[in-house]
């Protein structure tokens, strides 16, 4: 299962929805795993010269300003190949490797919100959530064919217009992160969230949250800084003994290339399955990475003269990279490594913002301008994918 999320501005069909296959009876293998594309976009219709712009899940608050919501309205697409009881309104694929039909839901928030994050309960594929800005919680029990808002009592409560940022199940508990700082939790699947109180000195603000286990969970910061915790977020344990712009304050004379220029902030910031992350610097100059055990972040040049995009992780373990203006780059081997090779890609002179892995061999880039690609091969070749040809937006990011 495949999700985008855009936000784009319809003049004559103004409104929020979810995009999501239709046709016939469903048949096909069952799949095990849930992909989620999410995709943000401004309003190419009322501002013809908007560039891409690109963000992941963590959407952090320097690169929110640059994509704001020209538009009056905001889509969500959902894709799906096969079907299972983890896809809601599952059509007749043509085939395995193709695409089903889309159909548009439209959602019930107000013109403005910048979603930001999606995820459903693993125990209950039927039941997600979608958050965004201004507030935004919006829940579906039927698999994303209809969305309704949510509200959270204790945030409600103060003067703040909180902007949620990440979400993230393990069994039935979930964690929600947002700014100003905000921790909410739940261990009955969304039915009911608390609030779970935060220091106010913590380095930069809350990006992104993984669940990880009963009662635990990994938070980090824009600033570099990773939490942990075991006890559903009482006590939080640093993970890393200082913030990177202190790592690049040791190291600037390490030989790291536009380090002397850091502005002591992630760009894009991607967690791999075993808990390793990359992260982009906020000029796009450099890049760094963690892994679990290591006591600091690890800065790396850049492989290539055009400034980052965005980096993640392929299914196998290895690393793909993005740089602005177009260009795609696939790590050579598995594991951390500078030494990436480009790989041709047909984005009609459009760049690609983000990769998503649904396994070694198939994943998905989106882009400028609707630009859609899909790979069946681990990334050595792509085809472009003609679905979100007419939509007049970018594609931000692929979960």
């Amino acid at each position: 299962m495949v999700t985008l999320q855009l936000l784009t501005d319809y003049c004559s069909n103004p409104g929020i929805g979810l995009v999501r296959p239709s046709s016939s009876p469903c048949g096909g293998r069952r799949s095990s795993s849930i992909q989620t594309l999410r995709v943000r976009a401004d309003s190419l219709h009322n501002n013809p010269q908007s560039k891409p712009t690109t963000t992941t899940t963590t959407s952090l608050s320097n690169s929110l300003s640059r994509r704001h919501l020209i538009a009056d309205a905001a889509t969500a697409i959902s894709i799906s190949s096969v079907c299972a009881p983890l896809i809601v309104g599952c059509g007749v694929a043509k085939s395995e490797e193709s695409l089903s039909e889309w159909e548009r839901v439209y959602l019930p928030i107000d013109p403005g919100v910048v979603l930001l994050d999606i995820a459903f309960v693993p125990d209950d594929p039927n039941h997600g959530f979608l958050l965004g800005t201004r507030q935004t919680l919006l829940e579906t029990k039927d698999g994303g064919k209809s969305w309704n808002p949510r509200s959270i009592p204790s945030a409600e409560d103060e003067d703040f217009n909180y902007r949620f940022n990440s979400i993230s199940f393990k069994g039935k508990e979930g964690w929600i992160v947002g700014k100003p700082a905000i921790l909410l939790y739940t261990s009955d699947a969304g039915d009911s969230w608390g609030r779970i109180p935060l220091s106010n000195q913590l380095p930069g603000d809350m990006v992104y949250i993984k669940a990880t286990g009963e009662k635990s969970a990994e938070m980090v910061t824009d600033e570099g800084a990773i939490y942990v915790t075991s006890n559903k977020g009482y006590n939080w344990r640093a993970a890393v003994q200082e913030t990177v712009s202190a790592t690049l304050n040791r190291t600037v004379s390490s030989g790291i290339s536009g380090a002397s220029y850091y502005t002591g902030t992630f760009n894009t910031v991607n967690r791999s399955p075993d808990g390793s992350y990359v992260a982009v610097s906020s000029r796009g100059n450099f890049y760094l990475t963690w892994e679990p055990g290591q006591p600091y972040w690890q800065p790396h040049n850049r492989a290539v003269a055009r400034r980052i995009q965005n980096m993640g992780w392929r299914a196998d373990g290895g690393l793909w990279l993005l740089v602005r203006g177009g260009g795609l780059y696939l790590s050579k081997g598995t594991g951390i490594t500078e030494e990436f090779e480009e790989i041709p890609v047909q984005s009609r002179g459009f760049g690609i913002l983000d990769v998503g892995y649904r396994s070694q061999d198939e994943a998905w880039a989106a882009g400028g301008s609707g630009i859609l690609l899909r790979t069946n091969n681990g990334g050595k070749t792509w085809i472009r994918d003609k679905a979100a040809d007419n939509i007049a937006a970018n594609l931000y990011s692929v979960k």
